[in-house]
């Protein structure tokens, strides 16, 4: 059977944040220090993307030195120019033989409805989380970093729905590691062993309501106009796995499943759902289905870590919002 492990005890990653904690936004940046294999599966309608098409399967094969998992929506994507002036002056990059191009990915939340809508990560702050991964550093959970601004259960508006935020799981089985990492800022309701765990309230938020029966009920009325783009869940699989590209690929697609089982609904034009997958430390011998398997797992349990660690109360929560 698996061994449930620390995320930092997967080889190869390290992670770092850095936020403002009055606008309640941040970034979280996963560092490379020899690079990683990467590829990504998009399943929400609404993604907020930076340099997402270098990890495509018909793209050319160069490692990536960084993913970026923020907030701001695309104003957020900024932040990027940051960890890539803290790349090159470590000497991280793709070699053009003129100067090191660090190769860097990001996807953002939208989480422009709680906390401060005009303050969004920027140059210094990824700057920042990048500086702090390469010190090594612990990941953190819950409201840090990328997580600081992220909600579930918006379908009734910002005064029904509850914080969630970053979560991190990771399992090991012979010599194979997986561990994953997610902001859930989703639309739908967060579940955990079939129990709902975040999300859709009643009116005095004394007690849970069913997302999918207030969706088809109100789906004429007035919340309907909330159903926008403005939910992303964002994640990465971390493998020390020995996988190519279009491997990676099938196991970002199976790792969907856990968005799936845990997060419902899932994947609408609503959402700009993404999962990253990369391979980088040992690059162990490995099988993609066992992959897939084990990243799907630490997935679901990485989405209850995101919801448990990041609970606060009714009374700081809606001061928060707009």
């Amino acid at each position: 059977m698996p061994e449930q492990i620390s995320f930092s005890q997967i080889e190869g990653v390290s992670a770092g944040n850095a936020q403002n904690d009055e606008a309640k936004t941040g970034v979280t940046v996963f560092v490379f220090p020899e690079g990683a294999v990467a590829a990504c599966d998009v399943s929400g309608g609404g993604p907020a993307s930076r340099e997402v098409p270098v990890v495509d399967v018909e793209k050319n094969d160069i490692n990536i030195n960084a993913i970026v998992l923020g907030g701001g929506s695309a104003f957020g994507l900024a932040a990027s120019d940051g960890v890539m002036k803290c790349l090159e002056e470590n000497s991280m990059g793709y070699d053009t033989h003129f100067a090191k191009v660090p190769i860097v990915v990001q996807s953002d939340i939208y989480d422009l409805s709680y906390g401060s809508a005009k303050i969004r990560p920027d140059s210094a702050m990824g700057y920042e989380a990048c500086k702090n991964a390469l010190e090594k550093n612990s990941p953190v959970s819950g409201n840090i970093g990328g997580g600081c601004g992220a909600t579930a259960g918006k379908i009734c508006g910002m005064k029904r729905a509850q914080k969630s935020g970053i979560g991190y799981a990771a399992f090991k089985l012979g010599e194979l590691k997986v561990g994953a990492a997610v902001v859930v800022n989703s639309f739908g309701d967060v579940y955990s062993n079939s129990k709902k765990i975040c999300g859709l309230m009643n009116e005095d938020r004394t007690e849970y309501c069913d997302f999918l029966e207030q969706l088809y009920k109100t789906v004429s009325e007035k919340y309907a106009g909330t159903f926008k783009n403005t939910n992303t869940t964002i994640g990465a699989v971390f493998t020390n796995g020995n996988f190519s590209k279009s491997d990676l690929k099938k196991i970002a697609v199976m790792t969907r499943a856990a968005y799936a089982k845990c997060i419902i609904p899932c994947g609408t034009m609503g959402d700009g759902d993404t999962i990253y997958a990369a391979s980088c430390g040992t690059k162990v011998p490995s099988d993609v289905n066992t992959a897939g398997i084990l990243a799907t797992a630490a997935m679901e349990a990485a989405i209850a870590d995101a919801v448990y660690s990041s609970r606060i109360s009714d009374e700081e929560y809606l001061s928060n919002i707009k």
